[in-house]
């Protein structure tokens, strides 16, 4: 269980912020076809509206996130539920939010299926 912490939870820093870490094609490879997001706002977002926004983030500096508590949980045989905690600090005023992603394994590795941010006291 603890590979899989560390290998899901590498994954997930990587795409905090993917136009300065990964390439386009890096990026469109983990996310799973069928991805798709709900945002700290409520909003949903399809996996091509993510990766168009992602895109547009492409050599900007990385925005300054703290992520902590991280945990797994395994919902099947090739499927993981990965929770944390994230800070965002920035030019505006610090606030947290509790982010939970569901990975899947297939043929070519982990992919993020799902991934939902809701913003926390």
């Amino acid at each position: 269980m603890a590979d899989l912490l560390q290998t899901l939870t590498q994954l997930e820093r990587a795409l905090h912020h993917p136009g300065s870490v990964l390439a386009a094609a890096q990026c469109d490879a983990l996310l799973h076809a069928d991805f798709f997001e709900v945002g700290k706002s409520g909003l949903r977002y399809s996996r091509q509206q993510v990766l168009a926004y992602l895109s547009q983030t492409s050599g900007q500096a990385p925005p300054v996130v703290e992520t902590s508590d991280y945990q797994v949980h395994e919902l099947g045989a090739d499927c993981a539920l990965l929770t944390y905690a994230c800070v965002h600090a920035g030019d505006s005023a610090p606030f947290k939010v509790l982010r939970s992603s569901i990975w899947r394994r297939t043929p070519s590795g982990w992919q993020l299926f799902y991934h939902q941010g809701t913003v926390a006291p």
